[in-house]
């Protein structure tokens, strides 16, 4: 069988008799062309309807094999990838999956099945209240407030949408007077419209009917009539709660996601990858592998990072540490309270506090858990009197911070209560800022490929409406940031008025290997902290001048960041970040003993190893497959005679017999090389 990468390359996968190999093939595979969505489209690959003997081998030879195989490209890569390559009876077939801005058609069937929905649920429970019902990314949703469904309830809804697609309704677009929509709106009794009508500023009020039997007011734009839908290729995923307005003060109300697509192949494409993606989901993986955890008698949003995740987290802080320290950083450690006075002065308590824990008396003055690490960064700046001679100067930690999140917005390891931030603060001169700006870019191009990313979405935000700072400096920052990321080459897009209020700043979304995009690095030039602290410098004339401070992070926080690593490597971590390296696993009990001292052998020499016995070898070996150990050391009666190991790899199939001292020196030299054994 062979798969055609996103270039057209393609991978032969040899239908070994050993499934290891075999897995080992499917893995290898699986991290050269990772599935990668970009803003147009996502190819999908798999072998034809006709394969069922080949998919049927996969199936057998390892059950966590795919049967499909996605790989994204942007336009202009897909004439490359457009033809179809075959092996045998095993033809490889390309799905594009489109976006709404690729495809306008897709964006009106999306819209139009929303309100399809919204009519089939009025049929079949009158007594339901409409609100709104927009597209979006994967298909539309709509918020009724009605009792609450089920999974039976959205069986039932999909059923009556097919008949309704099915009778070819016309859409039909009317424009009336505010006045003629209020009236309509009163008259079928339908309270959250009222609102809807309220808060439309333009005229004439635009309504859409279906057939002659359901309206809504829209502004469009729609397909002709319901029978421009693919009934096959549309599908009812979800019902969850939300509070009408986002307001939990408001009603809660039923909202109903669904997904829609041009064909239905693009929807069984769509449909593997939401799989796939639950397949990574980093909270299922972390109870799995053991990698950290939420306890709820410590309260939400808060993380537990156990053994194995902490010591990911230790690799992730010692890359961190290493790569600043060699690009000229000081690193801090500052405390996580402090007077609330503080938080004044850097204006966190008048444009933050609702993202703030409450503040705590301590000896009749208030002090306050702190949401950010820059004023005391600042503080430290400020402990002596500067030269221009001093500048650049480069501090940076990773600091916990706090902010308060409503439980209901918590998710994993994503959205926290408690998180360490790598927060790094440059104070420089004007004319430092675009050499700054490009030294950040890049470490953070280093750190970033470190773990594995290498494709970026770059944003530019610039000045808002209200800012501080005059014209010319804003000017000077903004081109530098420009000027910065063309030297080092890389695209990026306009945020025109998307800066903060206190200076421009550039944001860097990640890829992983799904294609998901993942805000994390961000530098942010900041004309406010230096002035609310009254931080100076003194300049080659012995005149008091303001630096120029930079805000910057590249990992965003441990936590998040953490998240998006188990779910990019679907916890199947490289060797040099796995937690543990290898386990060492006795044929019987009788070689248990030589087994522990190969084990103290290899971590004397660095590498992170257990030793597992107590079950027979076809069980150790499942359950390191299971806990996705990189590396397995059998030990029998020959290897305790000749004093070796025999080495299986996840990634590499078996390599063998070797001695202690060659499977550690591999070992070692394959994780200092980032590659595999």
């Amino acid at each position: 069988m062979k798969y055609v990468g996103a270039l057209g390359k393609t991978m032969a996968l040899s239908l070994s008799s050993r499934p290891s190999l075999f897995t080992s093939s499917i893995r290898n595979t699986f991290y050269s062309f990772p599935i990668r969505q970009f803003s147009t489209s996502l190819f999908v690959l798999y072998p034809s309807k006709n394969s069922s003997s080949t998919r049927n081998k996969l199936l057998r030879c390892h059950s966590n094999s795919f049967s499909t195989y996605a790989v994204a490209t942007d336009s202009s890569e897909a004439p490359a990838a457009a033809d179809e390559r075959t092996n045998g009876d095993a033809p490889v077939e390309k799905i594009v999956l489109p976006t709404n801005e690729s495809s306008a058609t897709l964006l009106r069937v999306r819209h139009t099945c929303a309100h399809v929905m919204a009519m089939a649920v009025q049929k079949l429970y009158p007594n339901a209240k409409v609100t709104i019902g927009p597209w979006i990314d994967n298909g539309f949703y709509y918020d009724f407030d009605m009792e609450p469904l089920t999974d039976r309830d959205l069986k039932r809804i999909k059923k009556e949408m097919d008949r309704i697609i099915s009778r070819n309704l016309p859409l039909v677009r009317e424009e009336v007077s505010r006045d003629e929509a209020q009236k309509r709106i009163m008259a079928i009794n339908e309270p959250y419209k009222v609102e809807i009508l309220e808060s439309i500023k333009e005229e004439p009020i635009t309504i859409y009917h279906i057939g002659n039997e359901w309206w809504d007011l829209c502004a469009g734009p729609h397909v002709e009539t319901t029978g421009k839908i693919n009934k096959k290729a549309v599908e009812l995923e979800s019902v969850a709660g939300a509070y009408w307005r986002g307001d939990v003060k408001k009603p809660m109300l039923q909202r109903i996601y669904g997904t829609a697509w041009e064909n239905e192949d693009q929807l069984k494409a769509y449909l593997h990858f939401k799989e796939e993606a639950k397949r990574r989901d980093h909270r299922r993986l972390g109870q799995d592998l053991d990698l950290f955890s939420i306890q709820d008698e410590a309260g939400g949003g808060l993380v537990f990072w156990h053994p194995k995740g902490a010591i990911i987290r230790h690799i992730i802080e010692d890359t961190w540490k290493k790569i600043h320290m060699e690009r000229g950083y000081d690193l801090l450690y500052t405390p996580h309270v402090a007077k609330a006075d503080l938080w004044k002065i850097s204006g966190h308590l008048d444009f933050y506090k609702e993202n703030m824990f409450d503040q705590m008396e301590i000896e009749e003055e208030l002090y306050q858990l702190r949401p950010m690490n820059c004023p005391y960064h600042v503080l430290v700046y400020k402990r002596q009197l500067h030269s221009y001679r001093d500048f650049p100067i480069r501090v940076a930690e990773l600091g916990t911070v706090y902010r308060y999140e409503l439980s209901g917005s918590l998710h994993g390891l994503f959205r926290v209560r408690g998180f360490t931030q790598d927060d790094a603060h440059i104070f420089c001169l004007e004319d430092q800022i675009k050499d700054e700006i490009r030294g950040v870019l890049d470490l953070t191009e280093e750190i970033l490929q470190q773990f594995g990313f290498d494709k970026y979405e770059v944003n530019l935000s610039t000045r808002p409406e209200k800012a501080v700072g005059d014209d010319e400096i804003w000017d000077k920052a903004t081109s530098a940031l420009k000027d910065a990321l063309e030297d080092k080459g890389w695209s990026y897009q306009i945020d025109d008025g998307g800066g903060a209020f206190y200076g421009p700043k550039i944001d860097l979304k990640i890829e992983d290997a799904l294609g998901r995009k993942w805000q994390c690095s961000t530098i942010q030039v900041d004309f406010n902290l230096p002035q609310r602290f009254d931080i100076t410098y003194v300049d080659s004339n012995q005149e008091r001048k303001r630096p120029i401070m930079i805000h910057r992070a590249v990992l965003g926080s441990l936590e998040r960041f953490f998240g998006v690593l188990i779910e990019n490597y679907a916890g199947d971590f490289p060797l040099w970040l796995s937690p543990i390296q290898a386990r060492v696993l006795p044929v019987t009990d009788a070689q248990l003993q030589y087994c522990n001292e190969v084990g103290k052998k290899l971590k004397a020499s660095g590498i992170r190893v257990e030793v597992c016995s107590g079950e027979r070898l076809p069980k150790l070996i499942r359950n390191a497959e299971k806990q996705k150990i990189p590396l397995m050391a059998v030990v029998g009666p020959k290897e305790v005679e000749t004093q070796t190991v025999t080495v299986r790899s996840r990634f590499a199939g078996e390599l063998g017999n070797m001695s202690i001292d060659e499977f550690i020196s591999r070992t070692k030299n394959a994780s200092e090389n980032r590659t595999f054994l």
